[in-house]
């Protein structure tokens, strides 16, 4: 079973799991590890523990405890970074490159020189990295931050009086929103909101879920209430001190607490009935055909109804042939009297007499 412990090569840096193996540690002591980018000198954050779940895979193991010596290697190793900065900024101003340096970091043995900035855009750094090369002769890597990174990596005293909280203690960054500064009554300044990076507080987040839990205790803004001796609309809200101040009819501003609150006011406007349905958008669906089916109808009725049709169906034929068909508006349908067949519109009976033949 590993024995695993927690390392920071950095103050407020991330954490990473290495193997302990046989090692006595204890939270504080300076170990020399192998990462990614090589050797490298860490601190014990957490003592060892052994774990049977979430164990990392590949997870490195500690090479041994720090001596003096090496203590000693990495405090050159911290000139040389010192040197190297300087240099490089030099280099900056004079090729008057569009970019900032934050930090230079080498590696415990030296193979590689990590250059930290910040920019706007993109940067053509070749020229400048064959003249730190040549300089320095070892490996250089150009990486570029962002405005957060900058901060906790310099450092620095925000507007409440106390290091930055990203560069004495906290890990990872939080997303924050204005909604969270909107929540807690407070003024949407961006000089008030902002810290050292330009960007939102990051404490913020902090307080932001005890200000929702507490919010449900209290009536929302523009919502009408009564005192024993006020009522009005509630205008704003203190959640700290549990006060609310009230809107009164005349326009007058009162201060109440929370607990003075009786129930909401019954002079309140009630809202406003739904509309009832249009009965002349009723009458012009019917008239324009758009009525309802009829009910269907049961099945003794449909066989009666079927039955009427049959028998009324020889007297209407009785009577088809004592009367001519007549038109839709009521009036007989005009047939031609010698052939028999229907004039056409607009054309006259033939009133023409017949001759008769001889001998008739």
């Amino acid at each position: 079973m590993p024995r695993i412990v927690a390392i920071q090569f950095l103050t407020a840096g991330k954490l990473y799991d290495f193997d302990a193996g046989n090692l006595d540690l204890a939270p504080g002591d300076k170990v020399v590890v192998e990462t990614e980018r090589g050797l490298g000198i860490g601190t014990v954050l957490r003592g060892p523990a052994e774990r049977t779940e979430g164990v990392p895979e590949n997870l490195a193991a500690i090479r041994r405890k720090a001596t003096p010596e090496d203590l000693a290697t990495q405090e050159r190793t911290r000139q040389q970074e010192k040197s190297a900065f300087d240099f490089c900024l030099k280099r900056i101003v004079e090729r008057g490159m569009q970019m900032k340096l934050v930090r230079v970091e080498y590696q415990f043995d030296g193979s590689k020189a990590v250059f930290y900035f910040t920019a706007d855009g993109r940067v053509d750094f070749r020229d400048l990295v064959k003249d730190l090369a040549h300089t320095f002769h070892t490996r250089i890597e150009m990486r570029q931050i962002g405005v957060r990174d900058e901060s906790k990596m310099i450092g620095g005293i925000g507007i409440c009086g106390r290091e930055l909280c990203c560069s004495s203690f906290l890990r990872e960054f939080q997303p924050v929103s204005v909604k969270m500064a909107k929540e807690q009554n407070l003024a949407l300044n961006p000089s008030k909101i902002s810290g050292q990076c330009g960007r939102l507080l990051c404490c913020l987040d902090y307080e932001y879920e005890t200000y929702c839990c507490l919010r449900k205790n209290f009536p929302k803004c523009g919502k009408r209430v009564r005192t024993p001796s006020v009522s009005g609309v509630i205008d704003k809200i203190n959640i700290l001190t549990g006060t609310l101040t009230l809107k009164l009819d005349d326009n007058k501003l009162c201060t109440i607490r929370r607990e003075e609150i009786l129930i909401d006011d019954p002079n309140a406007p009630t809202p406003a009935a739904a509309p009832q349905p249009d009965a002349g958008r009723e009458q012009r669906d019917r008239r324009g055909g758009n009525q309802q089916q009829p009910q269907s109808q049961p099945p003794q009725q449909r066989e009666e109804r079927r039955q009427e049709s049959k028998s009324a169906a020889p007297a209407a034929e009785a009577a088809g042939t004592q009367e001519a068909p007549k038109k839709q508006d009521g009036r007989r349908k005009s047939r031609h009297r010698k052939h028999g067949h229907r004039n056409k519109q607009g054309d006259k009976p033939d009133t023409t007499p017949t001759p008769k033949t001889p001998g008739a």
